[in-house]
């Protein structure tokens, strides 16, 4: 699937697949990705179909596997609506607890959660994170079990989980029922491999 150009001519195609957008120029499929890409004079932004559910599932039932995503953080509006993000860039952890735990019991809400924050924050070396006990950031997330969904799709993915009721960062709030309070407690995290 299509998902970002650089091009304003070739932005309408975003959300097509390949296969689509060969059909429609009638041309192979392997001419029209290297026509786009010429066209575009850059990248181009792709989903790739690769994994199965039933993979998906039996990958998520091993303990060692922890939980991140390499989608940016946009905000539904311009100019980030101007191409199509993964679907994970909005729903990628509520997914893993609205889903696979609740929903189809994959996994406990307690592996859940260790495994999206205790468990990468030790996995990538970052000092003070990923657990609720003293000494540490108080980056928090309150959260409705019961409510928790991603809204995301491949066709329209700029919708925001729900769910979600308070976020902590750095003990500051920066989500007060559902909604952001303008703070920015925010910095960059370094890990074991920043040298000075």
């Amino acid at each position: 699937m299509l998902v970002g150009f650089k091009s304003e001519k070739l932005k309408p195609l975003t959300g097509k697949t390949l296969a689509e957008v060969a059909k429609m120029r009638g041309k192979d499929p392997i001419d029209t990705a290297m026509d786009l890409i010429a066209e575009d004079e850059s990248r181009i932004s792709t989903v790739y179909y690769l994994m199965s559910e039933e993979n998906v599932k039996k990958e998520l039932r091993k303990p060692w596997i922890s939980f991140g995503s390499d989608e940016a953080s946009q905000a539904p509006e311009s100019p980030f609506t101007k191409s199509n993000p993964h679907p994970r860039a909005y729903g990628n952890f509520a997914r893993v607890l609205g889903k696979y735990v609740r929903d189809e019991k994959v996994l406990s809400m307690s592996d859940a959660i260790h495994r999206l924050s205790g468990l990468p924050a030790t996995n990538l070396g970052l000092d003070h994170r990923g657990f609720l006990k003293e000494g540490m950031f108080a980056d928090v997330v309150v959260f409705d079990p019961a409510t928790i969904t991603d809204h995301a799709t491949f066709e329209k993915p700029h919708q925001y989980a729900v769910g979600v009721k308070h976020v902590f960062v750095n003990g500051v709030q920066v989500i007060k029922d559902g909604e952001h309070t303008g703070a920015k407690p925010g910095r960059a995290l370094w890990g074991p491999g920043k040298t000075k």
